[in-house]
């Protein structure tokens, strides 16, 4: 319930502000979207869209947490000791030259000794240490370049999040087409519909005055009745195209929204569009992923290399310590105790293990070279048949065009005979047929065009994305 008012706090402020473009509502309970908005919405409120900025905004996290392993790391720590057994400590008395000319410091050496159990107990029950420590790097040229590996996958988490964008744009476009593909096919076969309907309220009519036949009145209520499943299945083509468009755009499916325009509408600027097309496939999601990867590879191979380079770290520490016999907090005395102290590490053999994640890096570069320009062959071809595709649709467009205009004159010339009684009922509803099916081609041609263009623009990735805004 909160979303859908969200919704239609955003969707009051598309119709306020693109009243003159959009036009107005067509009820109190039913928005005009155009496809423009429509894309609007999707990128604003579609939870794959969310997903994707929100991993930007973890991939940014984890820089900062890189970065904090080059600032100074400060820790307190305590620590209490119970002594249950105290060290025994032995001293050898006669290497202290205790020998006399007669022998009697010997044997009082021995008679200590023996006295004592051979050794000296030494240490206090209880010990305490309390102190801060302190360590940063001075000299980590691993960890140094690692920084730039974390950029590399900042850049590669925000290619997929336009990657998610650009496929976002293109499934609202496809979608909307799909929608207007629906609308105007059930126009169609609705004036079909309400011309068999005509036809066999005549026929009836001409039945009861006994002007026309009961096998004509049948024949004309069967072609009437043919229709009324493709009236069924066009009302679930556009009950399942606006449903697939509100699924995208984020939004319950309760809410009432009619599209601003029709096929028809696009043939005007199509023949401009095609003229204009751009095969620069630099802006290609896949391609630019992979040079992002191949970017982070070297970024790995130079981490793996910086690993042969020595480290240089600083610590320091500053406790204070104290020790006593019997109860553990009767008579403490701290005493500080502090140090400060650097630390060199020069790797010298590992096994070859370095030398090995080294090659494996190399390897993994030359492969990335080779699926690089194997993916720019398979791209320019594809953008050539997509732009081809394109052609062919403009010119079956042009043909449905002519065709239809046929139909129409052929339609009026069959009409105005049936009415003279100079063709029969078969040759009128032929010419109906035909002018239905001329019609649904149109749109049909038009619709592939629309969705070959959406399409060829997601492959060159060339969607102005940022022109789509609330």
């Amino acid at each position: 319930m909160l979303r859908l008012k969200r919704f239609f706090l955003i969707a009051t402020a598309i119709v306020l502000f693109c009243s003159g473009k959009a036009g107005a509502q067509t009820g109190t309970d039913t928005l005009r979207l155009s496809l423009d908005q429509c894309i609007a919405i999707a990128l604003n409120e579609n939870p794959s869209i969310h997903v994707a900025d929100m991993e930007v905004e973890r991939m940014d996290y984890s820089k900062k947490e890189t970065l904090g392993q080059l600032l100074p790391t400060l820790a307190f720590g305590a620590s209490y000791n119970r002594t249950l057994a105290k060290q025994t400590m032995y001293m050898n008395m006669n290497r202290f030259g205790g020998s006399t000319g007669d022998g009697s410091t010997d044997e009082a050496s021995k008679s200590s000794s023996s006295s004592s159990g051979g050794g000296i107990k030494v240490g206090l029950d209880n010990s305490y240490s309390v102190g801060f420590n302190l360590s940063m790097p001075v000299i980590a040229p691993q960890l140094w370049k690692t920084l730039d590996l974390t950029d590399s996958r900042i850049l590669e988490t925000i290619e997929r999040s336009r990657q998610s964008r650009l496929q976002m744009v293109n499934q609202v476009k496809n979608a909307y087409y799909l929608l207007l593909l629906a609308r105007d096919s059930y126009r169609t076969i609705m004036e079909s519909y309400e011309m068999a309907k005509f036809t066999a309220d005549l026929y009836a009519k001409q039945f009861s005055l006994g002007a026309a036949s009961q096998y004509d009145v049948l024949r004309t209520e069967v072609a009437m009745k043919n229709v009324e499943p493709e009236l069924t299945q066009g009302m679930i083509a556009i009950k399942q195209a606006r449903l697939q468009l509100l699924i995208l755009m984020g939004m319950e499916a309760s809410v009432e929204f009619e599209p601003t325009t029709s096929l028809e509408q696009y043939e005007k600027s199509m023949y401009e569009e095609v003229l204009s097309i751009d095969r620069n496939i630099s802006q290609n999601a896949q391609l630019r992923m992979l040079d992002i990867q191949k970017r982070q590879l070297g970024d790995a191979l130079d981490v793996q290399k910086r690993s042969l380079y020595p480290t240089l770290s600083l610590t320091a520490n500053y406790n204070w310590t104290s020790m006593n016999d019997g109860t553990p907090f009767k008579g403490l005395r701290w005493s500080p105790y502090s140090m400060i102290g650097l630390t060199l590490s020069v790797p010298l053999f590992e096994g070859g293990q370095r030398y090995s994640r080294i090659k494996q890096a190399e390897i993994q570069l030359n492969e990335m070279d080779w699926q690089r320009s194997d993916l720019v062959r398979t791209l320019n071809m594809q953008t050539d048949l997509a732009v081809e595709n394109i052609h062919l649709n403009v010119k079956q467009i042009g043909t449905c065009a002519l065709s239809i205009k046929q139909a129409e004159t052929a339609h009026s010339i069959m009409k105005q005979s049936f009415e003279i009684g100079a063709a029969s009922y078969l040759d009128l509803r032929d010419s109906e047929l035909a002018l239905t099916r001329s019609r649904l081609a149109y749109y049909q041609a038009i619709y592939n065009y629309l969705v070959a263009g959406s399409d060829l623009e997601l492959l060159l990735g060339n969607a102005p994305i940022e022109s789509y805004k609330l």
